[in-house]
């Protein structure tokens, strides 16, 4: 995949933490790529579905299952606004995706990167390629939801602006 359509591609997952924002979810995104085109989509849903298991991974997984009409997604790119989790990780495997591209670091949670680095163990069963791309909006969108959710001061007109509206800085 080129430059070009993953920066195409990690706006579109933007898009899903937009949703996620306007829904009072944690601001995640994600979307699934196959042969060049969008095959699932999925956002933050614990909250409203009150359902702890509705990572963006895992309802892009759901969506994309859904739409190819089976539950491998060999060839198929997970692009997700923030770092997969434990569970979200063991999803992406699970589901056979061939490549997780992630464009902010999840701290306390990360499971490939920041943490645990799941996917670079050497005794699991299927190997994942994953490619982390950062991108500031993905990044600024949960620092600010994180902010307005702690009440510290962020600048309520700019806050309404870029995610009530929304569009992307």
């Amino acid at each position: 995949m080129s430059e070009k359509e993953i920066k195409k591609f990690i706006d579109e997952a933007y898009k899903e933490a937009l949703k996620a924002y306007s829904k009072d979810e944690v601001p995640v995104g994600a979307v699934i790529v196959k042969d060049g085109k969008i095959i699932g989509r999925g956002h933050n849903l614990r909250v409203s579905e009150n359902n702890a298991l509705l990572h963006a991974e895992i309802v892009a997984i759901q969506d994309a299952c859904k739409n190819i009409n089976n539950w491998r997604l060999d060839g198929a790119t997970l692009i997700v606004t923030n770092e997969p989790c434990v569970m979200c990780t063991g999803a992406i495997m699970q589901a056979r995706i061939s490549e997780v591209i992630f464009c902010s670091l999840n701290q306390k949670m990360g499971a490939i990167l920041s943490n645990l680095n799941i996917l670079d163990y050497n005794n699991i069963t299927f190997k994942v390629k994953y490619k982390y791309e950062p991108d500031e909006k993905c990044s600024k969108i949960l620092t600010d939801y994180f902010k307005h959710k702690r009440g510290r001061n962020i600048e309520e007109n700019t806050f309404n602006s870029i995610y009530n509206n929304g569009s992307p800085s």
